[in-house]
C-alpha cells in the first residue's frame, strides 16, 4: 500500500493510490481541494474553516475505495509509510 498525506490547517487527507477506483467523488463534491489538474492535486489547505473541514470530511466519507481518508489532528492514517 503507498499512502500518502497531505496536510492541512484543521485536517489533513491521507491517498493510497493503488485502491483508487477513479470515481471522481471527490473532484466532483469539493474541486478547491481536488484539482487534477494541480501538482499536488490534494490542497486541504484550501479547507481552512470548520464549515469547509466539515465539507471535506462528507466528501471523503463518499470515496466508494476507501482511498481517501481524513487524518484528524494528532493521528495517523492506517497504513502510512513512514
Amino acid at each position: 500500500m503507498t499512502r500518502k498525506t497531505y496536510p492541512g490547517p484543521l485536517v489533513s487527507v491521507s491517498f493510497d493510490g493503488e485502491i483508487c477506483q477513479h470515481a471522481a467523488e471527490c473532484v466532483r463534491g469539493f474541486p478547491e481541494v481536488f484539482d487534477v489538474a494541480r501538482r499536488p492535486w490534494i490542497d486541504p489547505t484550501r479547507a481552512d474553516t470548520e464549515p469547509a473541514a466539515e465539507r471535506l470530511r462528507e466528501v471523503i466519507g463518499r470515496c466508494p475505495s476507501g482511498a481517501l481518508e481524513i487524518v484528524e489532528s494528532g493521528s495517523s492514517p492506517a497504513g502510512e509509510e513512514n
